[in-house]
């Protein structure tokens, strides 16, 4: 199976600027994001964008955080 690029707003302004883009294997998977000590969860709500490269890519909006478990 191949992975979806998407593109990642929301979130912590630093992981965003570093970090705008991740792949997903599926549209409906929530995208995890390993940041400071913890992860950044990001998921789809419907809405696309077009890349610099000209394609069009699913928009992934921030939804919560969790911390790394000790």
């Amino acid at each position: 199976m191949s992975e979806i690029k998407v593109k990642l707003y929301g979130g912590p302004a630093e992981l965003i600027s570093q970090h705008g883009e991740c792949t997903v294997k599926d549209i409906n998977d929530t995208a995890k994001v390993s940041y400071g000590a913890g992860y950044e969860h990001f998921a789809h709500g419907g809405e696309f964008t077009t890349s610099s490269d000209g394609a069009r890519v699913p928009v992934f909006t921030w939804c919560g955080r969790t911390k790394v478990a000790e």
